[in-house]
């Protein structure tokens, strides 16, 4: 009997050896997996810059959180499998800034046919504890795919039989974002396409989706994948101002002129972004409005679908005629600190100091570096958890500045309202704060999106045995501190006008927005 117990003993334990240490050479050994892991949880906590305001809005536990999906990544059979079990412990930290890529020799997804489905959706936020999808425009032959003619307005209830809510809590986890509000706004484009953003057990030829119309009455539209340039749009998508005139166009705006008396002394800026051409741009509209006689005008700024960027303070400095705080941020002092100073130095030396491949400080980087090599390492020795807070990258003022900012020399001297949604963030959760914490202008709308921090930093993970590469991973190591003292990530500044978008309001709902910012600019 004893000699039996040890034959299975040994069996017993040949078997799981082999289990722990099998090694599949593009997926690792389950050992591999398991190290993996506890390497991120590690450094997550390591190297992270945390926001307490947002995992309290958010009810986040980040460690909680990340073990949901531990025994995914330490389990996977195939790259795939391993590839979304990263995917699912990065979007953990509920941070949109913070994605996972494929590199070279790392692990591969598979081939996909690019395809949008013949109609379109936005996000009912009536009540933003149950936000819902309705339709917002279709292809003009629509009928062809069911029996009952849609209409825009018409909530899905259901996606290939399972109930919207079900398959959204299904597919939450795969998606990046730091506030609900900013989460339901992006997700409507990424569920009409195809992508690579959900894994093949998602992958469907058709999308069977189930709608109810105002009246209760529910009907089926069975729907395939479309060439984009198959698909003609029954309504078109183009913003139009009621009571303006196009001037010109930028990448950073487009400019739209008074074309009655009832907008006033109003212009209109269709804000796309914080980027590239931002400081020439800017340029562009004071010289025209000095030239046109607009400087004395109000002035709304429509940044519900912008971008974000760097250097909005050059903006905000001719938009409005009063001085400001600028936002402020740290860098967290962890492992890579001393690696990510000398990126800098490299990028100061060859005149390359860039945030996303746009220059990232209006002087040449030297206020940067001056804080990187002299206060920033005298916290990394001696022991500080976090840098002193200075002006946003010292793009625009020194590290020694109280961040207040003067008007530019010409400037708009007419009242500011802006528009806002959660679909943009980034640098516009900072364009935004600096209105609302300044007392600037009247915000109407919704909140930005919430996600902004100083700094990210990636890492090509490996194995930690064999170096096999992986994917591209990313931290977040410095705060954004909102002009009010406040850390800005999942912490969007507020609106003064909350008019949330809705199926009612839909087709009329920047009409809603510019009647109530020139009722604030004219009155």
């Amino acid at each position: 009997m004893k000699k039996n117990i040890t034959l299975i003993l040994s069996l017993f334990l040949s078997v799981s050896s082999v289990d722990l240490f099998a090694q599949d050479k593009k997926i690792g050994s389950r050992q591999d997996r398991e190290g993996l892991y506890n390497y991120l949880l590690e450094k997550t906590f390591e190297r992270e810059s945390f926001s307490p305001v947002k995992n309290q809005n958010l009810d986040l536990d980040i460690e909680k959180e990340m073990l949901k999906y531990k025994s995914e990544l330490i389990n996977a059979k195939s790259e795939e499998d391993l590839f979304y079990a990263i995917v699912k412990i990065s979007n953990a930290r509920k941070d949109r800034h913070l994605k996972v890529a494929t590199i070279k020799n790392g692990l591969t997804l598979r081939d996909i046919t690019p395809g949008t489905l013949p109609i379109l959706f936005e996000v009912d936020f009536k009540n933003e504890d149950n936000p819902f999808f309705f339709i917002s425009n279709y292809s003009s032959n629509i009928k062809k795919y069911g029996k009952v003619q849609p209409e825009v307005g018409d909530r899905l209830i259901k996606v290939n039989g399972e109930l919207f809510n079900s398959y959204i809590n299904r597919i939450k986890p795969y998606h990046r974002y730091s506030t609900l509000n900013g989460f339901w706004k992006k997700l409507p484009p990424t569920f009409t396409t195809k992508n690579l953003l959900l894994p093949y057990s998602f992958d469907v030829k058709t999308m069977r989706l189930e709608f109810e119309n105002k009246d209760g009455k529910t009907y089926m539209l069975a729907l395939p994948y479309l060439p984009d340039e198959k698909i003609k749009w029954q309504l078109e998508s183009n913003v139009r101002y009621k009571g303006f005139e196009l001037a010109y166009k930028t990448q950073t705006y487009h400019l739209y002129l008074p074309a009655n008396k009832k907008v006033g002394k109003t212009v209109l800026l269709y804000w796309y972004g914080f980027r590239e051409n931002l400081v020439n741009d800017i340029d562009r509209l004071i010289a025209y409005a000095d030239s046109a006689k607009l400087l004395d005008h109000n002035i709304i700024v429509d940044a519900t679908k912008s971008r974000g960027g760097s250097k909005g303070a050059y903006a905000v400095q001719r938009m409005s005629p009063l001085p400001f705080k600028t936002a402020f941020g740290n860098i967290r002092l962890s492992d890579i600190a001393d690696d990510f100073i000398n990126r800098k130095k490299r990028q100061f030396d060859s005149k390359k100091i860039l945030d996303g491949n746009v220059k990232e400080t209006i002087d040449d980087g030297s206020w940067l570096m001056d804080w990187l090599l002299n206060d920033v390492m005298d916290g990394i020795n001696d022991g500080q958890q976090y840098s002193n807070n200075v002006p946003f990258k010292l793009a625009h003022l020194p590290k020694y500045s109280d961040g207040i900012m003067q008007p530019a020399e010409k400037h708009f001297t007419g009242k500011l309202a802006c528009l806002f949604s959660p679909y943009g963030g980034s640098h516009l959760d900072q364009f935004s704060s600096i209105v609302v914490d300044n007392k600037l202008g009247y915000t109407i709308g919704m909140a930005t999106g919430g996600y902004s921090n100083t700094w990210e930093w990636h890492e090509d993970l490996t194995f930690l045995n064999s170096k096999k590469p992986l994917v591209d991973f990313m931290w977040s190591i410095g705060h954004t501190i909102r002009p009010n003292g406040q850390i800005l990530e999942g912490n969007p500044a507020s609106i003064d006008r909350h008019i949330p978008l809705t199926r009612d309001n839909y087709l009329n709902y920047y009409d809603l927005l510019i009647d109530e910012a020139l009722m604030y600019l004219l009155k």
